[in-house]
């Protein structure tokens, strides 16, 4: 049986394994994953799986649930550890591979598929959301899923695929929300005013009885989030979906804070998240530039209605975020699935020397790179953004009677985490007035590198230093018996 997978199909498999590697050693750092990571752990502990919370008492109404949801069960099933909050995006991830398959399959034929999801898979951004704990892997499963479905129902497909076009606008919904349905209805709009003739096969969609499953399934988590948490439908709908794009630095984000980014950077943002894919692209179509084939390039791409709806699926998340100055580069995954189509169709070409060793090596470019650096940020030669070995120095020395870990200043994501909650934030006054209140018998104080001196003051000689990273000193401070001590 194994005979029959061809060598594409073993590279794909140990490239969406070797994945498991950093899943599994590398630590937390902030602030994206320990955050989402933390509001996992507390529905995992808490049992509610209506509301996400930011942390004890402060609900988090930036997301739907739907990720937090996977990742929450994957706790419960595996326990507690990095790899098991990051598994259900690497699941996530095995199914817009699939998607990706089973479209360019059916536009391009056998080899374009196999190329695609070896170059999808090895898009930078593919392979590292692939084992790591965001929302933005979910939401693109949904918009693949439904984009995918779209096409096959316009090309006289009217099984199954129909319902699922349905389904990937809840699984969207409830992982990202309303912009999920803007970057799933964009591209066929822009596809349909060109091909109008080619629309009769979108009457056999199950509209209404479809519109209703996406309902059934999506708005009753919305419904019970407000309920339970007032206030969550306006920061959502308004200040997520409008106020986040529209106003650069934008003040009302609860849970961070906005990234004023030049307007149009999204496109660069795309040769970034497609390393080295994008790059390999772009040289192949300067190359027929070059010799004057772009001509014919243009002209076969409008009169083919797969390239233009491929073309309009990967461009609709940049032409969306255009004028957007608050952008990351996770925005771009949802194009990665039809940019790789795209380039897969000329890649599957470069059979001869140099070009067909250049592709094998762009292969293995990301997955090894990627890896190098999780061995090189485990080993400690460059100090990583996380609180996981700070955190579990105190827990190894911690005895009763002794304090929780406080954290001076604004205390990181990865922190909360590690200490399952436990570890408090304080500020320096408050630290002081802690020193002379009773209460424990002994202090841990993580203080900021540029604030040692400051926070300790008089009671440096008093401090003793247990260990440090790129940000914190830790310190342990001895506090004198009380009477109900003695």
């Amino acid at each position: 049986m194994l005979k029959r997978f061809e060598p594409w199909f073993w590279v794909l498999a140990a490239v969406l394994f070797s994945r498991f590697i950093g899943m599994t050693l590398f630590p937390f750092v902030d602030t994206t994953e320990p955050r989402y990571a933390e509001i996992a752990r507390l529905m995992a502990e808490s049992g509610d799986w209506i509301t996400p919370w930011f942390e004890p008492g402060v609900p988090f109404w930036g997301k739907p649930p739907l990720s937090f949801w996977a990742q929450a069960a994957s706790l419960k099933i595996f326990g507690l550890s990095e790899f098991s909050l990051r598994l259900p995006a690497w699941f996530a991830t095995i199914g817009i591979v699939w998607l990706t398959w089973c479209l360019a399959n059916h536009a391009r034929g056998a080899a374009v598929a196999r190329w695609s999801t070896l170059v999808l898979s090895t898009m930078a951004l593919t392979y590292i959301s692939a084992g790591a704990v965001m929302t933005d892997t979910f939401l693109v499963f949904g918009t693949t899923l439904s984009l995918v479905s779209m096409w096959f129902v316009l090309s006289g497909r009217s099984d199954y695929w129909r319902w699922w076009f349905f389904v990937g606008l809840a699984i969207g919904l409830l992982s990202k929300g309303p912009l999920a349905v803007v970057l799933t209805v964009t591209p066929l709009v822009l596809w349909a005013a060109i091909f109008r003739q080619q629309l009769q096969p979108l009457k056999k969609l199950p509209w209404l009885l479809g519109s209703l499953l996406t309902l059934a399934i999506a708005v009753p988590w919305y419904v019970l989030a407000e309920l339970k948490t007032p206030g969550f439908l306006n920061y959502f709908i308004i200040g997520e979906h409008f106020s986040r794009f529209l106003d650069p630095g934008w003040a009302g984000d609860l849970y961070g804070s906005a990234h004023d980014r030049p307007k149009g950077m999204i496109w660069i943002f795309w040769i970034w998240a497609s390393f080295p894919w994008g790059i390999i692209g772009l040289v192949g179509f300067g190359l027929a530039a070059a010799r004057g084939k772009t001509k014919d390039i243009f002209t076969g791409a409008v009169q083919d209605a797969s390239t233009l709806y491929l073309l309009f699926c990967a461009i609709t998340p940049m032409l969306f975020f255009t004028l957007a100055g608050n952008t990351l580069w996770t925005y771009i995954l949802p194009s990665l699935p039809f940019s790789a189509i795209l380039i897969a169709g000329w890649v599957s070409q470069l059979n001869l020397r140099p070009w067909s060793r250049i592709r094998s090596g762009a292969v293995l470019l990301a997955p090894v790179l990627f890896t190098l650096s999780v061995f090189i940020g485990v080993s400690g030669v460059k100090p990583l953004k996380t609180e996981k070995q700070l955190i579990g120095r105190y827990e190894s020395i911690q005895q009763a009677g002794d304090g929780p870990i406080f954290y001076i200043g604004k205390m990181p994501f990865s922190a909360r985490f590690y200490s399952l909650g436990d570890a408090v934030e304080i500020t320096s006054t408050e630290f002081d007035s802690l020193l002379d209140a009773d209460g424990y018998a002994r202090v841990f104080a993580a203080i900021p590198n540029d604030a040692v001196d400051k926070v300790l003051g008089p009671r440096a000689t008093d401090a003793q230093k247990l260990g440090e990273n790129k940000r914190y000193q830790l310190f342990s401070i001895d506090l004198p018996p009380t009477d109900s001590q003695n």
